[in-house]
């Protein structure tokens, strides 16, 4: 596979360099992601800076090895790629990347591209044998010339996630919790590891979820959900007696939209399915937001959720905002370890 992509790899236009990223880059990264989706989607990739800060310092995530960033001859940052592969085993390395509007048709994303495979190869010395191994890309559907890329190099879709949003233009509904459930604010001092086990619980019968050991997961987890916008009086719980039944935890405001809030997590454990908790935990969150002056709010979902999330969505008045596509190239075959149907 690497001598087939050496061998068929772009050069990038005369006069254009490539490098690593620091943090110093942050804010003119913002700019070309949000110059791409503004051609792209009118709206912007991404609002905050800190998110991104926040991305760069994770646990295992090196951007000076995991980023390469293109440059124009006069300096101006036109293209970038990151590639994930932090996540153990990492069996779907997560490629994520952007070319400035301006400067497209030029090979620059087919060489980020192909940068990005040949970084995520390295994956296979972490990995047995006999396991599959897959990186995976993906966009928003209206990126027609993306696709195409994808495609061209040898990637598949193999499925949808929906971005939905409520617009409130009155008060929602006041939720009706089942007999024996209460809501709890979330503690972060007391709480977080009995927060992050409901979350693996609760989402082990979502597509593409990978079991990981327990600490390496929850160091993540924890430096993710707690950055410079971390709100735990929006970090909601469903108790029945002194465990966590469902959770909704949320971010005071979306990445791209800062007049809109967002439920970064939202799930209810096996045991409590089917009685209504996350259509509660939804209707808290929204009118939490609504007192706190929001009048939209956003999540994402699989669009062919296994556990019938898109319903409950729908049900609670959310619609579809945009809709993003998956796509992933075999570069192994192999036994596959990510949930893919809830008979697993």
């Amino acid at each position: 596979m690497s001598t087939i992509l050496e061998k068929s790899k772009v050069e990038l236009p005369k006069g254009f360099t490539v490098r690593g990223a620091n943090i110093n880059d942050v804010e003119s990264a913002l700019k070309l992601f949000n110059a791409w989706s503004q051609s792209t989607i009118q709206e912007d990739d991404l609002s905050d800076p800190s998110v991104l800060r926040n991305e760069w310092v994770s646990p295992g995530f090196d951007p000076a090895r995991d980023i390469r960033l293109v440059f124009s001859p006069e300096r101006m940052m036109v293209g970038y790629i990151e590639v994930w592969t932090t996540a153990k085993p990492p069996v779907h390395p997560w490629i994520w990347g952007r070319v400035h509007p301006e400067f497209s048709g030029l090979g620059i994303g087919t060489w980020l591209l192909q940068w990005a495979e040949q970084r995520a190869h390295i994956a296979l010395d972490e990995l047995p044998a006999d396991l599959r191994f897959a990186p995976r890309v993906g966009i928003y559907r209206t990126a027609k010339d993306s696709k195409k890329l994808f495609e061209d190099l040898g990637f598949t879709q193999i499925r949808s996630s929906y971005e939905m949003q409520i617009d409130m233009e009155t008060a929602p509904p006041t939720p009706i919790w089942s007999k024996g459930i209460t809501l709890k604010i979330a503690d972060p001092e007391k709480d977080m590891q009995d927060v992050y086990k409901a979350v693996r619980e609760s989402f082990r019968d979502h597509f593409g979820h990978v079991e990981e050991p327990f600490e390496e997961g929850f160091a993540r987890f924890t430096h993710f959900m707690t950055g410079e916008s971390f709100d735990p009086s929006l970090w909601f719980l469903a108790m029945d007696g002194d465990e966590i039944a469902g959770i909704s935890l949320c971010r005071p405001k979306s990445y791209n939209d800062p007049e809109s809030g967002f439920v970064n997590t939202l799930g209810v454990r096996r045991a409590w399915r089917k009685r209504g908790v996350g259509l509660a935990l939804l209707q808290h969150s929204f009118a939490e937001f609504y007192r706190r002056g929001k009048r939209k709010v956003g999540l994402g979902v699989d669009a062919e959720n296994l556990t019938g999330a898109l319903r409950l969505y729908e049900k609670a008045g959310m619609h579809l905002h945009q809709a993003f596509d998956l796509f992933e190239k075999t570069v192994r075959s192999g036994r596959e370890i990510s949930v893919e149907s809830l008979s697993e």
